[in-house]
């Protein structure tokens, strides 16, 4: 499954906003009905999960955790309870909760950045999407791919 691109969007008056086509395709083909959406553990955005690839998330954090200490309960318990079950309708939108809206600082403008088995939603109305100059980025690109063989 990879979801690729970006795509511009808006939300309604409730928080509901289409998922954009090309991504709607990517889940029908891969049989996936259901997403799982999460704040990013580092920055302003939201991500869409198709539970699949969640629980495939949560399988590999489990792995890495010790269910008999305390700090590793309290990391597995904020990362599974702060999520929310997402499933499009007929016309392929889907609800935002608020409470998601003011994490993202989104008001309507958004937008959808597929990375590769995620999708990020990022307010579009800041101006302060991820992306790097192009100059840094042909930089870091370079520095990346020059190096070590990477598996």
């Amino acid at each position: 499954m990879r979801f690729i691109g970006n795509i511009e969007a808006k939300t309604d008056a409730k928080g509901r906003a289409f998922l954009p086509a090309v991504f709607r395709k990517v889940l029908s083909a891969s049989g996936e009905e259901t997403l799982v959406m999460r704040k990013d553990i580092h920055q302003s955005c939201l991500v869409l999960y198709p539970e699949s690839v969640w629980n495939e998330q949560l399988d590999s954090l489990k792995k890495r955790l010790n269910r008999w200490n305390a700090a590793h309960r309290q990391v597995f318990r904020q990362f599974v309870s702060d999520v929310e079950v997402i499933s499009l309708d007929g016309n392929g939108r889907f609800l935002i909760p608020k409470r998601y809206l003011k994490m993202a600082n989104i008001v309507q403008d958004i937008k959808f950045i597929g990375m590769d088995d995620t999708i990020e939603i990022w307010s579009n109305d800041e101006g302060k999407l991820p992306i790097m100059e192009a100059q840094e980025f042909s930089k870091q690109l370079e520095e990346l791919m020059s190096g070590e063989e990477n598996t």
